[in-house]
């Protein structure tokens, strides 16, 4: 028992920097009460005194404000951070290392007898609020960005977000340089998302810059084979592009403003 506290605290200190002392941890962490309350409730339920079981657990609801099923079956160093609102259903299984934020569900989708809940293999990490629904498997290593809804399985050491879930896959170097040339090109920045949590409206921008791309090649060649057949063909002169960039707050909108005004006012005087 002590050793399995042990390493619950140490989980603490090692994946939540605002954790200062062990005692801080005891008294103040719920996620760390809620694991205690279920492993009680688990050995209740497993020698079969189930209401007591779910007794343990409706207690530790209130107290702590996260929803564990008694027969929820938890891997070692398990953290819940935060933890309001967590809600782990019946035949949920968690593997070793894995780590929860608040507002989780691991729910069910049918009112069927067995299996009914998520399976999560070692090192998963689930985001704020992210939702993980049916009798669905999620790889080991596999990170769920916040809000996100899955009903399919994920596969080991990739990376989900959106609503449906959208497997995230990293560019190639190739891929990125010319996204970054496209979008220079544009005046449009299309890595505003982080590296860590990439936004599926990004990706699709990204995409369309990488078609851009390819009809920027082929328009090139085909003016350079135009202009070798006919040497008098003239140089078209090609309007450049507005900046089009997507606003997320008012500041930048007011900036942005500010700017066109001033190229106005420069362009009028001049």
């Amino acid at each position: 028992m002590f050793t399995r506290l042990k390493e619950d605290i140490s989980c603490v200190f090692q994946r939540d920097p605002a954790a200062r002392t062990t005692f801080e941890v005891i008294t103040t962490y719920p996620g760390v009460h809620a694991l205690l309350f279920h492993r009680l409730s688990h050995r209740l339920w497993n020698i079969g005194l189930c209401w007591l079981a779910r007794a343990v657990s409706t207690l530790a609801r209130w107290l702590t404000g996260i929803e564990i099923h008694p027969a929820a079956t938890i891997g070692r160093c398990f953290f819940i951070d935060h933890g309001m609102g967590v809600v782990i259903g019946e035949t949920a299984i968690i593997g070793e290392d894995c780590t929860l934020y608040h507002g989780v569900t691991l729910g069910g989708t049918s009112w069927a007898k067995g299996k009914r809940h998520p399976t999560l293999a070692r090192d998963v990490v689930v985001g704020a609020g992210a939702k993980v629904l049916g009798p669905i498997e999620i790889g080991e290593g596999a990170r769920i960005g916040s809000n996100s809804v899955i009903l399919n399985p994920v596969p080991a050491h990739t990376t989900v977000v959106g609503v449906p879930g959208r497997l995230i896959q990293t560019p190639s170097e190739q891929e990125a340089s010319h996204r970054t040339r496209m979008a220079e090109k544009m005046g449009f920045d299309a890595y505003g998302a982080t590296a860590d949590a990439p936004d599926p409206v990004a990706d699709a921008i990204n995409r369309m810059l990488d078609h851009m791309h390819v009809m920027d090649q082929q328009m090139q060649t085909l003016c350079e084979s135009m202009q070798r057949l006919n040497g008098n063909q003239p140089d078209l002169d090609i309007p450049e592009i507005e900046s089009c960039e997507l606003v997320s707050t008012a500041e930048e909108l007011l900036k942005i403003q500010a700017e066109k005004e001033k190229r106005k006012k420069s362009g009028t005087e001049g």
